[in-house]
């Protein structure tokens, strides 16, 4: 994109949203989803949000920090970004949009290792205050092939495609994964009646990567007839989930939860742990049709829907058992970007 400036008495701030992957995750990391016709995920944004602060330097170097994590940079030359940094999400989100005499300073308001695409909601938070700090117009697939570019970058395997549309677009959605591209599709239900049923907590322990999508790639295209039998049936989960929810039938819908994190179970087994099942069951003990763990598992984020009149006793019996129940509310706004004088 080469070496751009926006504007240098402008700061730009942007936040986008995390999300709860309703069902349908891990199969949207190409090239699976073309295995399974069909495949889809769905996905809410949630209100806990990643924020982005881009401030102009006198000189033209840049200056990376990460208050959550605390850990930031010494003022870094333009070409020395592409290295590996303490950063290097943001690093190359940088290099990759060709800003220079930029302080970013992120923050988030997810717990580290959530499994609620903390990194993807950063990524796009950043990705769209690069490209307003650099005048660039992109529309958003554009800004989302950059997002999933860069990432794979620096985690150095493929990338998801569903965790990038509810931080750019919030809501619930699905995201259709077709030959042809990854369409979202708004769900058609009142968000509002989601959130009134939607319980999340963080477990204390970072998740674990309880699933290795690499190695669950690599055994689907090798022909894995166990791998091959769980992606159907989730696949099968979640049109009945997309199905349930559209109708309104909310205790249809944890029905098809349940199924869905049974089969997952039986796909990667790492992707729970006897502390997250007893949360669970201490939830579904309490009134809750099911619930699952968020992202690659093993720790991190549990959701649990719920009947309204339950959730409070879901939030007590996590409390008692440890957990951090989260302020999370279904976000309908999608990136947000301001500038400052």
């Amino acid at each position: 994109m080469g070496c751009q400036h926006y504007n240098s008495a402008v700061t730009v701030t942007a936040s986008a949203p995390t999300r709860v992957d309703l069902a349908g995750g891990t199969i949207d990391i190409w090239p699976l989803y073309l295995f399974h016709p069909g495949a889809q995920t769905l996905n809410a944004a949630i209100s806990l949000r990643a924020h982005a602060r881009l401030e102009p330097r006198a000189d033209d170097r840049v200056v990376l920090a990460s208050r959550d994590l605390g850990v930031a940079t010494p003022p870094l030359a333009f070409d020395d970004l592409p290295a590996d940094t303490a950063l290097p999400l943001l690093a190359k989100l940088v290099h990759a949009f060709g800003a220079r005499g930029v302080a970013v300073t992120t923050d988030s308001e997810a717990p580290a290792g959530a499994g609620i695409a903390g990194s993807s909601a950063l990524n796009i938070a950043v990705a769209a205050a690069l490209a307003r700090w650099t005048g660039r117009a992109l529309g958003d697939e554009a800004l989302l092939e950059i997002a999933k570019n860069v990432e794979a970058q620096v985690i150095r395997v493929p990338t998801g495609l569903q965790d990038y549309r509810p931080a750019l677009f919030g809501g619930v959605a699905a995201v259709e994964l077709e030959v042809e591209c990854a369409r979202r599709v708004a769900l058609s239900l009142d968000p509002a009646e989601l959130s009134a049923r939607l319980v999340v907590c963080y477990t204390g322990a970072p998740r674990q990567s309880g699933i290795n999508n690499w190695e669950i790639t690599k055994r689907r295209i090798d022909g894995d007839a166990e791998v091959i039998r769980c992606f159907d049936a989730i696949v099968a989960a979640t049109r009945h989930m997309r199905a349930a929810l559209e109708a309104g039938d909310w205790a249809a819908a944890g029905a098809c939860l349940a199924d869905e994190w049974h089969i997952r179970k039986q796909l990667a087994p790492g992707v729970t742990t006897p502390d997250i099942d007893a949360l669970l069951e201490a939830a579904m003990a309490a009134g809750a049709w099911a619930g699952k763990v968020c992202g690659a598992g093993g720790g991190g984020c549990l959701f649990a829907l719920a009947p309204p009149a339950a959730t409070s006793r879901v939030r007590q019996v996590w409390t008692s058992a440890g957990a951090d129940v989260l302020d999370a509310v279904v976000d309908i706004t999608g990136v947000i970007v301001t500038e400052e004088a």
